[in-house]
């Protein structure tokens, strides 16, 4: 529901700001050094080195792209063979949300059902051996890897249990793993998660550690844990147009998001916000789509009720849940405020 009054409050999603004080402070302290470009400078080797740390993976590939779009682009096009698809949730945000990029690639998405935002190890089993069992499936996308989101687009989390079944199941199928961290961040804060980064550098083939949604002016920090796993991406990364020139301004970006933990710290920020809002929404007994325990808060309201909170908070428009109701998000972030907060809570 769009705002015909400006806004004193607004939760409509995580990226509104620019990047944490302390990032800026490190890009303008290093705005004047002359570095090697493409992501070839120290600042960039120094943020590598602490994210194989925080890994547990020395030999991994850690490569600095543009954003999530263009970092799914990038790998899925990429690892997969040209007749090849990726298995997703029929909610993802490669299904849904990134205009067709991957089918843009020359990719198909295969949607499995969802539960909450996520798949089940079942489920992508049944689809990978109803392909092999079709007596036609030489004809048809063989699916080639499974894509996930931790957290989901719905905010929910895959437990390390969950994990670990669609791994073995991939492992056994001979097909990857990938996982989309936009918002790795509120994951890894999250008092509900059991996965770490070491956990995803062990059960995934590849996956991400967003920084435009959590504290970074923009950049993803794509991490493969296996070295040389995918030969020349750096020159398919530039075909893709995610390859940026000064490379060293994604590098000194992510040095600093791992420099004492400030990574974990900003998905803090969020997840403290978004808890006391959830609190406050099942108090005054409004119902939320689903049990998110991130940052994204998914709540149904009656549209006259909503019409008048959108005339001091601005949400972000999810979906219509019938004629008379409306689900809306609403994202907490690394730079939310408690006076933020309040004002929201004064307001339902």
């Amino acid at each position: 529901m769009k705002n015909t009054e400006k806004s004193t409050i607004n939760l409509s999603s995580d990226y509104l700001q620019g990047a944490h004080p302390d990032v800026m402070k490190r890009l303008a302290e290093t705005n004047l050094l002359k570095t090697a470009g493409y992501t070839l400078d120290e600042f960039s080797q120094s943020a590598r080195e602490k994210i194989r740390k925080e890994c547990n993976a020395p030999e991994a590939d850690v490569f600095f792209l543009t954003g999530g779009t263009q970092t799914n682009a990038v790998f899925i096009g990429a690892y997969l063979k040209p007749y090849q698809g990726v298995i997703a949730a029929d909610s993802a945000h490669i299904s849904l949300h990134e205009a067709g990029a991957i089918e843009f690639g020359g990719h198909k998405v295969l949607t499995v059902p969802s539960e909450n935002g996520k798949i089940k190890a079942e489920d992508i089993r049944d689809y990978i051996d109803g392909y092999y069992s079709d007596k036609n499936h030489e004809h048809m996308v063989m699916p080639g890897m499974v894509y996930i989101s931790q957290p989901t687009e719905c905010g929910t989390l895959y437990s390390l249990d969950e994990l670990e079944k669609i791994s073995e199941l991939c492992r056994k199928n001979n097909i990857a793993l990938y996982a989309d961290g936009a918002r790795l961040a509120y994951a890894l804060a999250c008092d509900k998660n059991d996965v770490s980064l070491a956990d995803l550098a062990r059960l995934c083939d590849a996956f991400y550690i967003g920084g435009t949604k959590c504290g970074t002016l923009f950049g993803e920090a794509l991490v493969i844990p296996v070295h040389n796993l995918i030969p020349h991406l750096f020159t398919m990364t530039k075909q893709y147009g995610a390859l940026l020139a000064k490379g060293r301004i994604a590098g000194v970006q992510f040095d600093t998001l791992f420099t004492d933990g400030l990574y974990y710290r900003l998905g803090r920020t969020a997840i403290d916000a978004a808890d006391k809002i959830r609190a406050a929404l099942k108090e005054k007994g409004y119902k939320t789509l689903y049990d998110s325990p991130t940052n994204q808060i998914f709540v149904l309201f009656e549209n006259s009720r909503l019409e008048e909170i959108s005339r001091n908070a601005e949400l972000g428009f999810w979906e219509k849940a019938d004629q008379d109701h409306t689900v809306m998000r609403l994202a907490a972030s690394w730079a939310t405020t408690e006076e933020e907060v309040k004002d929201f809570i004064s307001v339902i």
